[in-house]
Formats: C-alpha cells, structure tokens, sequence
C-alpha cells in the first residue's frame, strides 16, 4: 500500500467509525428551548467520539495494511 492510498484508507475509515459512533449516547432533551430542533441531542459527546473514531480506525488501518501488504485477502 503506497503513502497515498494508506492516507485515503484512513481518512474513508475515520470517516465510517465516526458516523457509525454518533448515535451512541446521543439523547434528545427532556424539555427543547424553543427555535432549537426537538431531536438534537443535549451533550452530543463529540470530542470523545473524534478520539474513539481516531483510536479505533488507527486500529482498523493497521489490520488493513497488514491485510494488504501479507496478501491475506487477494482482490486481483
């Protein structure tokens, strides 16, 4: 896997942790403030998921560049 593509790969999997980590603790308020959408949650938890998201898909990442670079999985 070359600088390039492992970037790429990385990015696309921050981006599918991060999206696939949003949901999780996220709860609307008991009684929304007027001009404010009712779903939106009260403590989004966001810079704790940015670090979950980051942590994980480095993990991710690593099991992917070993895939690809032992040819455990062969696409072509």
């Amino acid at each position: 896997m070359g600088l390039v593509s492992g970037i790429v790969v990385y990015i696309l999997l921050w981006w599918w942790v991060l999206f696939m980590l949003l949901p999780i603790k996220a709860s609307p308020p008991d009684n929304p403030i007027s001009g404010h959408a009712t779903s939106a949650p009260k403590n989004p938890y966001i810079i704790y998921k940015f670090i979950a998201a980051t942590i994980l898909s480095c993990l991710l990442w690593i099991l992917t560049y070993y895939i690809v670079t032992y040819k455990i999985v062969e696409l072509f």
